[in-house]
Formats: C-alpha cells, structure tokens, sequence
C-alpha cells in the first residue's frame, strides 16, 4: 500500500524554520533612519532559512503589521520613511506575548476576534534612539523569554546615554575627551548657573564646542558652537530631543570608527574606517551621514599599529559596558597620535551606506553573511541573567 498520502509522523516532518520578527520605526526621532535601517536587513535575510515577521511601531507606540516591502523603507527626495504608511491596518495592533512560556505573538482589531500570527524565536530590533535601543524593548524581550539580536538591558541603557557610557569607559581606563553634563532639573531650577558651568568651561578648554542630546543618536540634534552668541540655540535644539544634554570640547584629529561582532568564540574588531572632512558640512551631521551619503574610507588610511591599537580599543570599549552581538565604536585619533573613544552605538546603522556592514564587508563579512551572523548569535544566547 502507498504511504504518499498518510499523515506523517513527527519524525518524518521538515523542522521548522525559525521565525526572525524584524521591528523598526519607534517613538524617536530616528524612526524614518529606523526604517531604512529595517529595509536593508529584510532584503539580506536568507528567506530559506528563517521566516520573517515585519513589525513596525508609530511614532505615537502603536506595533502594527507591516507590508514586507523593503523597496518602500528608503531615504526618497531627501524625506524618510514612516511606518503609518506600509501598516496594514490603521487600527490594528500587535501583542508581543508577556508569558515566557509562550512566544505567540497576536494581532488584534477592534471589534475582531484576535488572531494568532504564530511563535517568534527571536526579534531582531532595528530601532534606533530611546525607546527601543535604549534598554527599554530589551527589558519587554527579557520579560516575554523572547531572544533579541544585540546588547541587554544594561548595556544597551549605557550606549544610550553618553554621560554614563563616559563614565564606564573612564571607570575602564579608557581614554575620553573632556565634557560637562547638564540634567534636566540643574537647568529648569537655574538656568543662569547651568550656562555659567557651559561658559566657565569653553574657558578653559576653548571654543568651538559641541552641544549635544545625552541620548539621542543619527548626529540628530547636535550643534557645533563657535562662540557665546550660539550657544542658547544649540542648547534649545538639544534639548527639543532630550532634557538632559552634553557640552564636548572640540578634538582636532581625524575620525575613526571600528566595528566589533561577536563570534562563537567571543568579539573581534574588523578593519576600521575613516571619516573624512564633508564638504559643504561643518561636521559628520545627519544630512551628511544619511541624505548626502557622504562616503568613508574602508580600510582607514593608518598604520598597522594604529589599526592594531583602534580594534584593541574597540573591543575593550565592547566589554567594558557588557554589550553582545554587535557595536560600531567611535574615536579620534587626536594629533598626538592618541585614539580617544567618542561614543559607542550598540545598534549602529545598517543602512547600505552604514559604516558597520562596509567595515564587515571589508573584513570578509559580507552583508547577508552579517545578519546571518548576528541572528545565529542571538538563538545561542539564553534570556535573563548572563
């Protein structure tokens, strides 16, 4: 008799591909770089190897589903993308499960009885900013048992928020630049006495400054100050992003950057990068990161002690704030010859002209190879304290 048409046995069914939720979008200012983000890593994700789940959440919270249209995620006429436009539904929401138990995410309309979409294995969250690579979702994966690409809650609070990403890597020894940290309640009680801090001291390290959002990312809200007469509107559009704000001193030396992945056996470096002088742009802002695509030097231009010494760095940086999956860490390399850390971005940019995935690539990691990567390292890692 044919077995062709009996039931098979559980045995003899194909295993079940693991189901990857990509979110993106999100409540910052960095949900339209979010969703290009989001956009490149659904086009590399090998669709014979995971199922993928497209979640997008509004600039208002709302998780809804998404169209799986990569082609609709990018920077067109020099206006970003948001997720209102590919969700599925104006009213309709996604529930991520609150029970480790079960990884069954629902999606549910008003007046409609909830409809199951199926377990997820892992998240990958492609957001950018608070709300998201903050710690925030980290916290909500811990608590649903769900495994989620890149860094946990700590760490992904720490590379959030620059004063105490600063503090940490000086606690590790790690070279910083000079700043001073104004918060929330110092400048709304006082504001004469928050700026006379900011003024006293560009005096004694020098104007130009760069007033900054303690944690916001992209270059979004960043202001370089040449004198007195521009600080008070540096200051406001820093803190349109966030209350708390950052004054650094200027570091006259070249930029470098430096990505780190964690392998099997544990993070490694690839080749740094170099960010050159953009002309017609004062600075490496956002316009000339994501809208002009201003380009980077991949390989840097440095000796072979000095890109031995940056991904040393690098990794130290990695470690030093407990991180997993992946970073992209920022330096200086002053005119002493002295590499000194900016900042770390525990979810950095994979936009196709992103420096991360250019630096993989050029280390022998290509793009689809770097999701694959950073997926795979997610499944192995467990939940919860580590």
């Amino acid at each position: 008799m044919s077995t062709e048409n009996l039931p098979q046995s559980p045995e003899q069914q194909p295993p079940r591909k693991p189901r990857v939720a990509v979110v993106f979008g999100g409540r910052s200012s960095e949900h339209g770089i979010s969703m290009v983000t989001a956009g490149a890593v659904l086009r590399a994700i090998d669709r014979t190897k995971y199922d993928v789940l497209p979640i997008g959440i509004t600039r208002e919270g709302r998780w809804v589903l998404t169209a799986d249209e990569p082609e609709r995620m990018a920077i067109t006429e020099r206006r970003t993308p948001d997720v209102e436009e590919l969700a599925e539904s104006s009213e309709g929401g996604v529930i991520l499960p609150v029970d480790p138990a079960n990884r069954e995410v629902v999606y549910s309309e008003p007046g409609s009885v909830p409809k199951a979409l199926g377990e997820v294995d892992v998240v990958f969250p492609m957001l950018h900013g608070p709300y998201g690579e903050d710690g925030t979702l980290q916290g909500l994966l811990e608590l649903s048992g769900v495994p989620y690409v890149g860094s946990g809650v700590l760490a992904s609070a720490v590379g959030q928020d620059k004063e105490y990403m600063k503090r940490v890597f000086i606690s590790f020894g790690l070279p910083v630049g000079p700043y001073v940290v104004i918060r929330p309640r110092e400048w709304e009680l006082d504001e004469s006495t928050a700026r006379k801090k900011i003024i006293d001291f560009a005096g004694e390290h020098g104007w130009p400054l760069f007033v900054k959002p303690a944690r916001a990312g992209s270059s979004i809200g960043i202001t370089k100050v040449d004198d007195l007469s521009g600080l008070d509107e540096a200051i406001a559009a820093a803190r349109q992003h966030d209350p708390k704000f950052l004054v650094e001193a200027l570091l006259r030396g070249r930029e470098i950057e430096c990505g780190v992945l964690e392998f099997e056996d544990g993070p490694r470096a690839s080749v740094p990068a170099e960010i050159p002088p953009v002309q017609s742009h004062d600075y490496y802002d956002f316009e000339a990161k994501y809208i002009d695509s201003a380009p980077g030097l991949v390989p840097a231009p440095l000796t072979p002690e000095q890109t031995a010494e940056v991904r040393r760095l690098a990794v130290e940086a990695f470690d030093a704030a407990s991180c997993e999956g992946l970073v992209r860490a920022d330096f200086f390399l002053t005119e002493d010859g002295t590499f000194v850390i900016n900042e770390i971005n525990t979810m950095p940019g994979f936009t196709p002209i992103s420096m991360y995935p250019q630096m993989w690539e050029a280390t022998g990691v290509p793009y689809p190879e770097l999701v694959d990567r950073l997926i795979q390292a997610a499944l192995r890692r467990s939940t919860g304290l580590r």
